[in-house]
C-alpha cells in the first residue's frame, strides 16, 4: 500500500484551488481518509546526521552507509536532518556543492526518503558566512528547494508520521531548539483530527527530551541559545501526552539513547557520521537505525557499517 503524504505545502495548494478555505479548515478531510488505511507491520530506517562533505572521506563513509542500508528490508527511509556540513556559515557556492553532493549521494538508498531540516541544512545562518538575509535561499529556502517543507506529517500502513521543524533561527544569526508558534499551531490542529488511538511517530532532529546534558561535555554554556534541545518541551509533552505516540526519534547530539517520559521513548539515532567523521562520539559509532513497527510495538536495531576515520579522535 502506497502512502498518504500530508505537505502543507500540498495541503495549501489543494485548499486554494477546490476549497478556497485555509489550510487548518482542511486538516480534517486530509486526516481523516488516512486513517481509513489497513494497519500492516513493517520496518522503515531512521537515518540521521550524515554531515556529508568533500573532506575526512566523508562521501566514501556515507556511500558505505547508504549501500548497506540500501540492502535492508524496509519501507523507506526516515531522514534525522544535518544532511550536509555545513550550509551554515559557508558561500553560496560552497552550500551549493554541498547540496549536489548529498542528492547525488542519496540516489543510493533506492527508496523513498522523507526529510526532516537540520541546523546544518539552514544556509548562511552564521552572518561570517557572508551571506545576506535577503538571499532567496538564506535560512530554510535552502532545505526547502531541495526537499519540501519542514515540517509535514503522512501515513503509512496506518501509522501516522509527523516530521517537525525544531530549529529556530534567531534574530542575532544563531539558532535554538523551537517548535515555531505558526508549526504548534498546525501540530495541535492536525492532532485533533486524529482518531484515538491511532499510532504515531514523530521526527525532529534537536531532541525534545534527552539526558544528553547529565554525560557530555557539551554543556549548554558552550551555546549562545539553547540548541541541544528545544525550549518549549512541556509545552510539545502536554500537547502530544494524550495520543498513541509509538516513539519520537531525534537527531543532532550524535548518540545512541533511548529516554522514556510519559511512557513514550524519545530515541536519538546516532549519526552516519559519528563524531563528525573523526570515529565514535561518546561512545555510538558510525550508523543508522532499522525501525520495526508491529501493531502497537516498536523495536530498533543499530546497524554500523564498517567506516574507519581518515583522522579519528574518538571520545
Amino acid at each position: 500500500m502506497g502512502n498518504t503524504i500530508i505537505r502543507r505545502r500540498d495541503a495549501l495548494i489543494s485548499a486554494s484551488a477546490a476549497l478556497g478555505t485555509s489550510l487548518l479548515g482542511t486538516l480534517p478531510a486530509f486526516a481523516g481518509g488516512a486513517d481509513t488505511e489497513k494497519r500492516e507491520n513493517f520496518s522503515f530506517l531512521f537515518i540521521t546526521d550524515t554531515h556529508l562533505q568533500p573532506e575526512l572521506d566523508a562521501q566514501h563513509g556515507c556511500r558505505m552507509c547508504f549501500r548497506q542500508a540500501a540492502g535492508e528490508v524496509a519501507d523507506f527511509v526516515l531522514q534525522g536532518g544535518d544532511h550536509v556540513f555545513d550550509a551554515m556559515d559557508v558561500s553560496h557556492e560552497r552550500a551549493g556543492k554541498l547540496l549536489d553532493l548529498y542528492e547525488m549521494t542519496e540516489q543510493m538508498l533506492g527508496k523513498k526518503v522523507y526529510h526532516t531540516v537540520g541546523n546544518h541544512d539552514c544556509f548562511g545562518v552564521y552572518a561570517s558566512s557572508g551571506c545576506s538575509t535577503g538571499d532567496p535561499e538564506f535560512g530554510k529556502n535552502y532545505f526547502r528547494k531541495a526537499f519540501g517543507e519542514t515540517y509535514y506529517a503522512f501515513v503509512h500502513k496506518g501509522v501516522h508520521f509527523i516530521v517537525l521543524d525544531s530549529v529556530t533561527i534567531t534574530p542575532d544569526r544563531d539558532y535554538e531548539g523551537r517548535i515555531s508558534a505558526e508549526q504548534f499551531a498546525w501540530l495541535r490542529a492536525y492532532l485533533s483530527t486524529v482518531l484515538p488511538g491511532t499510532p504515531l511517530i514523530i521526527s525532529t532532529h534537536i531532541p525534545i527530551v534527552t539526558a544528553f546534558y547529565t554525560y557530555a561535555d557539551e554543556s549548554p554554556s558552550l551555546f549562545k541559545h539553547q540548541a541541544l534541545s528545544t525550549v518549549n518541551t512541556r509545552e510539545i509533552l502536554q500537547l502530544i501526552a494524550s495520543h498513541n505516540v509509538l516513539a519520537v526519534f531525534q537527531g543532532h547530539t550524535h548518540v545512541l539513547e533511548r529516554v522514556e517520559h510519559g511512557g513514550i521513548p524519545f530515541i536519538t539515532g546516532g549519526a552516519v557520521s559519528g563524531n563528525w567523521w573523526h570515529g565514535t562520539h561518546l561512545g555510538t559509532p558510525e550508523g543508522y537505525m532499522v525501525v520495526h513497527v508491529d501493531g502497537n510495538r516498536l523495536s530498533t536495531e543499530y546497524r554500523t557499517y564498517g567506516f574507519r576515520s581518515i583522522d579519528p579522535k574518538n571520545t
